[in-house]
């Protein structure tokens, strides 16, 4: 057996990694890309701080699920009057990650529609220039700081972008579970089950390999045992570290195989019925489970490394962690009814991540 894992993020990790920032930059100038909220919580002085004389701009009105229309302001804006900065540091969630991988590969004439039209395949997209990104995330799930993947969304035409080029990739991401102390509930939440659904997601999945197996089935081990602790103790450097740790094994995991069927169900669901994205990409994780076992003896002895024996027991163990957490696994519990499910799953399946899930059909009943 030969198999291939390729992933060139260095990762500095630990509690004040983030005062890593200026040797990393090593005297460059940087843009800041980062969340509205940094500013009233102290980030973004703490940020100012650390950065210094190194800091050339500042874009902090970073918003959930980056949209086409906000994103066409702030791109050209940006290489019109900060074409010569070298390195965008990205703190926040995946979506100031995302934004600054929108805003780090430049097209010829410095516009953003000629980037979306290649998202479009109008034409191919190959950028003139690239930004080196540094990734500095704020929360444990969403695994942009170690992949070349950013998600773009058009809401007025209801449809999903994926951008991914051998530029999107982040230089370094820098993991520091201090900045994941001002952290809601709901967004901690979020961010855990998105860590899982990556996990799992890279198991069930074609491109699965032996080093990304070993990587996601310690990113579901810690986060199984670590999500819940943390839910009652917020305010734990310890356990921040541990949940970030295993989302940054669950990125580096799915780095190499992409996401799968959950993930091709969660864009619709947060697309039609506003579903946050770590919800709406764990909630079905059961439901895949199910038609996962059974369909690659290799593949279920991974799952059963991951989830514990026996598996065929393994969807409702699953099922009543993720509801003792507060989120339903149905999806009537979302207001989509059993014939649009069915449709909504099958439709899934047809896209190109759900492409890479192990089954070829899946069975009837999707709720």
């Amino acid at each position: 057996m030969t198999a291939n894992y390729f992933n060139p993020v260095q990762s500095v990790y630990g509690a004040g990694a983030l005062l890593s920032l200026p040797s990393l930059l090593a005297g460059r100038k940087a843009a800041l890309v980062t969340f509205p909220e940094a500013r009233g919580i102290g980030l973004l002085a703490r940020l100012e701080a650390v950065l210094q004389d190194q800091l050339a701009c500042v874009i902090d009105q970073v918003r959930p699920n980056p949209d086409v229309a906000e994103l066409a302001q702030t791109y050209d804006w940006f290489w019109r009057d900060h074409a010569q900065v070298e390195v965008i540091v990205a703190v926040g969630g995946g979506s100031a990650i995302d934004t600054a991988k929108a805003l780090m590969v430049g097209t010829a004439s410095g516009r953003f529609a000629d980037l979306l039209a290649g998202l479009e395949g109008n034409k191919a997209f190959v950028p003139t220039r690239a930004k080196t990104l540094i990734a500095v995330p704020t929360t444990a799930g969403t695994g942009s700081e170690v992949t070349p993947w950013a998600t773009i969304w058009d809401r007025e035409r209801q449809k999903k972008y994926s951008l991914h080029l051998p530029q999107t990739w982040p230089s370094h991401a820098v993991i520091d579970p201090e900045l994941m102390l001002s952290l809601p509930a709901s967004v901690t939440l979020q961010s855990g089950l998105d860590a899982l659904s990556h996990a799992l997601e890279s198991i069930w999945n074609v491109n699965a390999n032996p080093l990304s197996d070993s990587l996601a089935v310690a990113a579901v081990r810690d986060t199984l045992e670590v999500l819940p602790q943390l839910m009652q103790r917020l305010d734990s450097v310890e356990l921040r570290g541990r949940m970030a740790l295993a989302a940054l094994k669950a990125g580096m995991a799915f780095s190499n195989t992409k996401t799968a069927l959950a993930h091709s169900i969660s864009y619709e669901m947060t697309l039609r019925y506003g579903v946050p994205h770590g919800i709406a990409c764990s909630f079905s994780l059961p439901m895949v489970l199910r038609r996962a076992i059974g369909r690659s003896a290799d593949r279920d002895r991974v799952l059963g490394q991951a989830l514990g024996d026996p598996l065929a027991e393994a969807p409702q163990r699953l099922s009543a962690f993720i509801e003792a957490l507060g989120v339903k696994t149905r999806f009537a519990d979302y207001g989509v009814s059993e014939d649009e499910a069915e449709k909504m799953v099958l439709h899934a399946q047809g896209g190109a991540r759900g492409k890479n899930f192990i089954g070829t059909t899946l069975a009837e009943n999707p709720a």
